[in-house]
């Protein structure tokens, strides 16, 4: 993200592509799929960065959410008829939510690391399983979490940009809106319908603030191929990955592969980016990891695994 990006209580948040792709990318196998999808995802956020001297964040923002919204909508075709204000009202609010959490992460990306982004964005979804269950084992994996964010911030942040660290704490709290709304777009539109006019209201609320930044840097070819491709692999990609992966794969399962978006997040970076990790941030996102994956296996014994939609 969160980018490019934990959990959320939807299935129903992704394209089918035409055709016979599904039979193809369907013989990856369920789990090869969810980490196809991941690693497109963090990939793809790695090339955003790369981008950003071309359009700055806030124009990379705009030209991923304006091209998934041209994919999304020329894929689901929704309906703009028959749906009440309620329904109107939780997709733009929806739409927001996406866009505040693209434009945070990617401000975020622009000053840390990509693995340390992926790591604080996190804790939103991370927090939101642990408030959600109210079981006294989270406690545990709170305070995992925080020991991981501790060691992370080398005991005070000192070493990484304190507004990096709070536009990525930020891109969490809105990953964990993003969750909520996620959920309630998803029982009011039929199949993709809702995400495709939320990413829709995103791309018009963001391209004020892009043209802004980047003006007519936007029009230039080459950075409209390269924002395009930012759009392809952290999120429509994605999203047709991870839906023919839940057709066959148990929801826990499926979340608790999420759990380690932050190591593929800093594999990207170190091979795009040339961002290596020092052996107390490898520990530190170990320690993110083992508290997320604990998280959701302690929502599984509940019975109330939540599952993933992936970062706008």
């Amino acid at each position: 993200m969160s980018t490019d990006s934990a959990t959320a209580p939807s299935t129903q948040h992704a394209p089918v592509p035409a055709g016979g792709a599904p039979h193809r990318f369907g013989s990856l196998g369920p789990v090869g799929l969810v980490l196809a999808g991941g690693i497109s995802v963090q990939f793809g956020g790695a090339l955003a960065v790369t981008l950003m001297p071309r359009a700055g964040a806030l124009g990379v923002v705009t030209l991923r959410l304006l091209a998934a919204a041209v994919v999304l909508l020329l894929v689901c075709r929704p309906r703009l008829r028959g749906h009440s204000r309620s329904d109107w009202g939780t997709v733009v609010v929806f739409g927001i939510t996406m866009g505040a959490m693209n434009g945070l992460f990617y401000e975020a990306v622009a000053r840390i690391p990509l693995g340390t982004a992926v790591t604080l964005e996190v804790l939103g979804p991370l927090a939101l399983s642990v408030l959600a269950s109210r079981r006294a084992v989270n406690a545990v994996w709170a305070g995992l979490a925080l020991a991981g964010v501790f060691l992370l911030g080398g005991g005070g942040f000192g070493d990484l940009d304190p507004i990096g660290v709070a536009l990525a704490l930020g891109a969490g709290a809105m990953w964990a809106a993003y969750i909520v709304f996620s959920a309630r777009t998803g029982r009011r539109f039929p199949q993709a319908d809702g995400l495709a006019l939320a990413m829709a209201v995103a791309a018009l609320l963001f391209l004020p603030v892009g043209i802004a930044e980047a003006g007519t840097r936007l029009l230039d070819p080459t950075t409209v191929a390269l924002g395009s491709a930012v759009a392809l692999l952290s999120s429509v990609l994605p999203y047709t990955l991870e839906l023919l992966a839940l057709r066959r794969l148990p929801a826990h399962t499926f979340a608790v592969l999420m759990s380690l978006e932050p190591a593929i997040a800093a594999t990207a970076g170190f091979l795009i980016l040339g961002q290596a990790l020092s052996a107390t941030e490898a520990a530190a996102i170990a320690l993110v990891i083992a508290a997320s994956i604990g998280a959701v296996r302690t929502q599984v014994g509940r019975g109330k695994a939540p599952v993933r939609a992936p970062e706008a």
